[in-house]
């Protein structure tokens, strides 16, 4: 059974029932919370273009824009809930929310790319409070008959934000700018602040150590921070910069570190005991390929829409909102069939449909109809998460024991997390060399001035966005034009296969480990707010 933190001292001393008024506050003010988090992680995906044209930002800036955030929130997420656990999860959760909007503040003001990466990266710290925290407070204080219902409710509330996300942001990014998407945090912060200092008791976990482990925890930043930079500056200052091979080296050396300072820790984020499951270790190698793959794809995709097949932002945010409809309708109705036909089936068959999607993606040419083209694969695609993630939790919660399930199920959100920041940094490379290939490739055939071909090998960073030099005659611009659509097209394939197959892959690990657990004897330990979800998108 999971463990249900006691509340501290001067707290109420009995549980709220979820169908009463102060119940329904406090899933309305977590909800509110994390869905905050979860819309700030797709939003920004919409508004790219628009910055990029704005700030003036090459393609290294816009990956630092998205990873600048899902960086600090994929690598303090399970620290943040200890945090809660320690010292309070409703000052915990206060404290997140008060840096998100502050943060959020700073994004629609900033006025200059470096100033809108530095309030990203305090936004996800904000947010590794709040996610955490959020499902916390729930277990802490609803009454254990009304959890799971409640844990329920939440996961849906939060989801309906990732859903609408990308369709509203793409509404005020065209309508109004870019900027606003950050400033409607502001009244949602504010409601959430107020129904929390109201109706949530102050409640923490009195036997949780208060000795946290801050050496995991450094060593997961500089390792993802080091190997983020490595892998979006190399294409844009050179990998052998000495900032670049630095950075690349400090991270890995960081991340072959992490396993030791996890073993001799007497309180480790992350247990490594857990993974002498086959089933555990399988369900986070596939939830790496397939996560790395659905957020990488999803940049470059609305990259493409926008800058190639010139969707305004609200289509580009509408024309994939079938993804997340597809997850809401049949995810709890996949949860039924895994008593029939078992989670090695549905996950392997789940991965290889959006391998499947990808492929369809990669088929595409530079102007593909939406209705005969994207759309079966966008339907593809949300039918592949809908048979993969249910079975996933499933997984992940059965393959350890009782009192590890939460541990479990907060290593695995931030293995999702982890595999979006390597994805955004990791496909960014795949898309800019082949993007300079081919626009070199094609150079020779443009018979440009040495001026005019210099201004377009400097401008190469903005990837389809590339100024054309205003000095050329008509027929040339389009050419150059052409040109460049074609070479990010290119581009996009190469990081759309990559993508199918990583997917591929994750379905061979489903299909070859998975129920492959031969023992059951690791040990018991109690389970806290790291405990935060299984994978969101």
């Amino acid at each position: 059974m999971l463990h249900v933190a006691k509340l501290v001292a001067g707290s109420p001393t009995e549980f709220v029932r979820l169908d009463s008024a102060r119940g329904r506050w406090i899933i309305a003010a977590t909800a509110l919370g994390s869905g905050m988090v979860f819309l700030d992680g797709t939003v920004v995906n919409v508004a790219l273009p628009r910055i990029q044209t704005d700030l003036g930002v090459p393609l290294s800036g816009l990956q630092w824009i998205v990873d600048g955030y899902a960086l600090f929130l994929a690598a303090l997420l399970l620290v943040g809930g200890s945090l809660g656990d320690v010292y309070g999860r409703r000052k915990a959760f206060l404290a997140g929310l008060t840096v998100f909007t502050i943060s959020s503040i700073a994004c629609g003001l900033a006025p200059d790319a470096g100033m809108l990466i530095a309030s990203r990266a305090v936004q996800g710290i904000g947010g590794a409070l709040l996610v955490p925290g959020s499902l916390a407070m729930i277990k802490a204080v609803i009454a254990p008959a009304d959890s799971g219902r409640a844990i329920g409710l939440w996961a849906g509330l939060s989801g309906v934000t990732t859903a609408i996300g990308p369709l509203v942001g793409g509404y005020f990014v065209g309508a109004v700018s870019w900027r606003l998407i950050f400033f409607l945090n502001v009244p949602l912060a504010l409601a959430t602040f107020v129904a929390t200092w109201n109706h949530v008791p102050e409640n923490s976990d009195p036997e949780a150590s208060r000795r946290l482990d801050w050496p995991g925890s450094l060593a997961t930043v500089v390792g993802l921070a080091g190997i983020t930079f490595g892998l979006i500056q190399g294409p844009a200052i050179g990998w052998l910069n000495p900032l670049v091979l630095l950075a690349l080296i400090l991270g890995s050396l960081a991340l072959v570190a992490f396993p030791f300072l996890e073993l001799s820790s007497p309180h480790p984020i992350v247990p490594l005991k857990l993974f002498r499951s086959s089933n555990f270790s399988a369900s986070n190698l596939a939830t790496l390929g397939v996560y790395f793959a659905f957020n990488g794809a999803f940049l470059f995709l609305v990259l493409k829409l926008q800058q190639v097949q010139h969707y305004s932002p609200i289509e580009a945010g509408a024309s994939l909102l079938p993804v997340t409809v597809l997850l809401l309708l049949l995810s709890p109705r996949v949860g039924g069939l895994i008593g029939r036909f078992g989670a090695r089936l549905l996950m392997t068959t789940g991965a290889a449909v959006i391998g499947v999607a990808f492929v369809l993606m990669a088929l595409e040419g530079s102007s593909p109809s939406y209705w005969t083209e994207l759309l079966p694969a966008v339907l593809v695609l949300g039918l592949g998460m809908s048979i993969f993630i249910t079975p996933l939790t499933a997984t992940v919660m059965s393959s350890v024991p009782g009192d590890f399930v939460g541990v479990a199920s907060g290593i695995n959100n931030a293995v999702s997390r982890v595999a979006a920041v390597l994805a955004v940094a990791g496909l960014g490379v795949v898309v800019a060399s082949q993007f300079q290939a081919g626009l070199s490739s094609r150079d020779s055939h443009l018979n440009l001035p040495a001026v005019a071909r210099i201004a377009l090998v400097k401008g190469a960073g903005n990837l389809a966005n590339d100024p054309i030099p205003a000095s050329l005659p008509a027929s040339q611009r389009r050419a150059v034009r052409r040109a460049i659509t074609d070479s990010y097209v290119g581009a996009f394939r190469w990081a759309i296969l990559t993508c199918a197959v990583l997917c591929f892959l994750s379905s061979t690990v489903s299909a070859l480990l998975i129920g492959r657990d031969r023992e059951r004897d690791l040990p018991a330990a109690r389970t806290t707010s790291e405990d935060a979800v299984a994978p969101t998108l």
